[in-house]
């Protein structure tokens, strides 16, 4: 095949992928498609594997061709055939495959297995903030905390399987943390920051005209988007909605999306007296989404982890949203000045945000506008898009490369 024919072929592995829905999965699928309608304009092909099985999924929809549950054999030959392989999260099977057959590894990293055996840097049964046992070498800390949702013999399997993934991340081409924070929590050489992308919504929403004249009656609207879990500090919105109510304000919130603490929660708006301003829309998507989020004026989101990014969050900036968000992890890193931020599992500053915008709605308009512009600089599929092909240049440019020596420059050797 000549130089001009030649076509770049890059295989992109994630265990998790439609019909799971998750932040992760949705970054795939426009990373994909992206990459897929520049075919005229980039000099290469995608193909996506996936442990996912399709169910009712139509994989035929897609602009790519998509590959669920090979078999070791098929693995190797897609591998074998690839010329670059990029893996969302450090799947050890895969990985090692990629790894012995001297194949350009990218790993992009959503969450933290690479220095945490439950991978999300949350300790069990508490729930607080791991500050690092890992890579501290503390061991017995680590086989406690999965030990308590797992028992002793997944904690043993976690951490023993911890080793070889995070060698094995040390011994790739180029480690992609979402963001800053993901970066610094995973200490990984030749790691290169690469931010999620969303499209540019065309259909940009007008914060000023809700912020002024919300629906009648109802006052002021906020909503939660996403997963019902605990890791998502959902009950803090509910108490704070129990004393903005006491201190007379007059609001809605909205909780978009579903999960297994809906029972909870909708137990708890109850107990506490806030259930007739809350709804719960349960799972939306298309004109559903979009109507049921068209007279909010501010995003909440006040995680108690550490959100690796927060697509969610990056959406809703996109269309002009106010974003009230804890300042934690990449949350708080992709939020940034253009929200407003608060410290996580407090409550009361929770309360004092949403109760700044109720007392000031202009600023739902000045706020929207500067995310709408952060969003559009920072967090731009366009841009996730060229960063990734300059990537793949970069890798499949340089003759002989060499595993542990910098990809590129550019590149962090942590």
């Amino acid at each position: 095949m000549t130089e001009k024919n030649w076509r770049m072929k890059v295989l992109i592995y994630m265990h998790f992928f439609a019909p799971s829905v998750g932040g992760v999965e949705k970054d795939v699928l426009l990373l994909a498609e992206g990459l897929a309608a520049l075919r005229d304009r980039w000099p290469g092909n995608v193909t996506v594997t996936t442990a996912t099985p399709a169910k009712d999924y139509d994989d035929s929809k897609l602009p790519y061709p998509v590959v669920r549950q090979p078999s070791l054999r098929r693995l190797i030959k897609l591998v074998n055939q690839a010329d670059l392989v990029q893996l969302t999260g450090p799947s050890l099977l895969p990985l090692f495959v990629a790894w012995l057959l001297r194949k350009p590894i990218i790993i992009e990293h959503h969450t933290y297995p690479p220095v945490c055996p439950n991978g999300l840097l949350i300790q069990e049964p508490a729930k607080n903030i791991c500050p690092g046992y890992f890579l501290a070498r503390d061991y017995l800390q680590c086989l406690r905390c999965t030990a308590a949702t797992g028992g002793r013999f997944e904690s043993l399997r976690a951490l023993f399987l911890t080793f070889p993934r995070r060698w094995l991340c040390q011994h790739v081409d180029v480690n992609v943390p979402v963001t800053q924070h993901v970066l610094e929590r995973l200490k990984l050489p030749r790691s290169r920051v690469i931010y999620l992308g969303v499209p540019e919504e065309t259909n940009q929403v007008k914060p000023e005209l809700h912020a002024i004249q919300p629906a009648a009656g109802n006052g002021l609207s906020f909503a939660y988007v996403g997963r019902f879990v605990s890791q998502k500090g959902l009950p803090l919105i509910l108490q704070a909605a129990k004393t903005l109510l006491a201190a007379g304000y007059n609001f809605r919130i909205k909780f978009v999306g579903d999960g297994p603490d809906r029972g909870e929660l909708e137990a708890q708006a109850a107990q506490l007296g806030v259930s007739e301003r809350v709804e719960f829309t349960g799972f939306l998507t298309g004109d559903l989404f979009q109507a049921a989020l068209e007279g909010v004026s501010a995003v909440l989101m006040p995680s108690v982890c550490e959100e690796t990014a927060g697509l969610a969050a990056i959406e809703q900036m996109m269309r002009g949203k106010l974003v009230i968000a804890s300042n934690i992890g990449g949350l708080g890193e992709v939020v940034d000045d253009c929200g407003l931020r608060f410290p996580a599992g407090d409550v009361q500053a929770l309360t004092e945000c949403m109760r700044t915008v109720l007392d000031n709605p202009e600023i739902v308009a000045s706020k929207g506008e500067a995310a709408r512009r952060h969003a559009l600089n920072s967090f731009s599929q366009q841009r996730m898009l060229n960063e990734h092909i300059e990537l793949y240049a970069q890798l499949l440019g340089r003759a002989g490369h060499t595993r542990n020596q910098p990809a590129a420059t550019g590149l962090s050797n942590r």
